[in-house]
């Protein structure tokens, strides 16, 4: 979503100038520290126009012109712009807490700031979302687990081919870094990519085997890269 699409760019000019005439009557309802509706907004008019069916044969879909790779970075599956609309503004959200604004190129256009939740790694609820879209707003959400209370280590070494619970809680945890897993406790190449990412980031042996460091790495160490 950052390549520069210039064919765009005069239309884009437009539509900012008339989002900012416009926007005005919204207030805000989002969550504590998400960007207000009238901000989505405003992303939306310059990404696509507002228009979530768009498909522009360059790779962009949907309403916030996600390309595919981090569509499903963020846990989307099939093609954006033909998700619903309440999942486009979710997987929007969930992409935020995990960048930030930096994806999107209208987003520095527009001058977006970013505030306590741009790249939190705190994994969104579909009725956090919900906002967006003009629903209600949802409930405060609780600061992210931390170290204090990381699951201890199972006692068992995980490798390719292992299905255990541990595995699915691992797998949920790296979820706050964007994987995007569901959680189903067996060992295949996606978890292995992740133990892997996390190995390296952390200066660990990159085994691929999910032992006791890796563990802990997940909960008390550096994010994957």
């Amino acid at each position: 979503m950052t390549k520069h699409r210039y064919r765009r760019a005069g239309v884009r000019v437009l539509l900012i100038a008339l989002v900012a005439g416009t926007l005005q009557l919204l207030t805000s309802t989002a969550a504590s520290a998400d960007p207000a509706a009238s901000t989505w907004l405003k992303l939306r008019m310059c990404e696509s126009s507002n228009r979530y069916t768009v498909n522009t044969g360059t790779g962009y879909y949907g309403a916030y012109q996600f390309d595919l790779p981090t569509w499903r970075s963020v846990g989307g599956t099939g093609r954006p712009d033909q998700a619903s609309r309440a999942e486009q503004d979710y997987r929007a959200l969930y992409l935020y807490r995990m960048r930030g604004w930096q994806p999107w190129e209208c987003a520095g256009m527009l001058g977006l700031s970013a505030d306590g939740d741009a790249r939190s790694k705190r994994i969104p609820s579909y009725a956090e979302a919900a906002y967006i879209g003009g629903g209600p707003a949802p409930a405060p959400t609780p600061p992210p687990v931390s170290a204090a209370v990381r699951p201890a280590w199972p006692g068992l070494v995980y490798a390719y081919g292992d299905c255990a619970p541990a595995l699915r809680t691992f797998q949920l945890r790296m979820n706050a870094f964007g994987y995007g897993f569901e959680g189903t406790g067996c060992y295949y190449q996606k978890t292995q990519q992740a133990v892997l990412d996390l190995q390296r980031a952390n200066a660990i042996n990159d085994s691929g085997r999910l032992g006791p460091k890796t563990w802990k790495a997940a909960w008390d160490g550096k994010p994957p890269r």
